[in-house]
């Protein structure tokens, strides 16, 4: 399964590894799930993830965006045909909608207005995607 990460939830996952979000990434990790990216959201997830208020040092930041580039599949995007209301989001759905991916999991499901009519992606939460990555799994039991 594909997915998409807002950059909120891999946050969040990090820094509470105990709880849904760092469930999702230890699906990543695991190969379990597979996540979709382009060099933007790399970006992204770098500018953030090094921000002094989380303390993540810049070897352990550098170390989990090669392990993402190593077990994650870099995607090759279209532009929109729409535009969200943070530009900044952006690449998350392009990515998404080019790479064949059935979920877009953000904590901010507001950013993405429309997202689903337009490109059948589902924007979901992260507790939502983790009850919907369980029933998927045990319909293949």
């Amino acid at each position: 399964m594909k997915i998409v990460l807002d950059t909120n939830v891999l946050v969040s996952g990090l820094l509470f590894p105990l709880h849904i979000p760092g469930e999702i990434a230890r699906l990543i990790a695991s190969g379990q799930i597979q996540l979709c990216y382009d060099g933007r959201i790399l970006a992204e997830y770098r500018r953030v993830l090094l921000r002094p208020k989380f303390g993540f040092e810049q070897s352990y930041v550098d170390a989990l965006l090669d392990q993402i580039s190593t077990i994650g599949h870099r995607t090759i995007t279209q532009p929109l045909s729409i535009h969200l209301p943070d530009r900044s989001d952006e690449p998350f759905l392009e990515v998404a909608a080019s790479g064949g991916v059935k979920y877009l999991v953000t904590g901010n499901l507001k950013d993405f207005p429309n997202a689903h009519e337009i490109y059948r992606i589902r924007i979901i939460s992260p507790a939502d995607f983790l009850e919907a990555y369980r029933k998927e799994l045990h319909q293949k039991d």
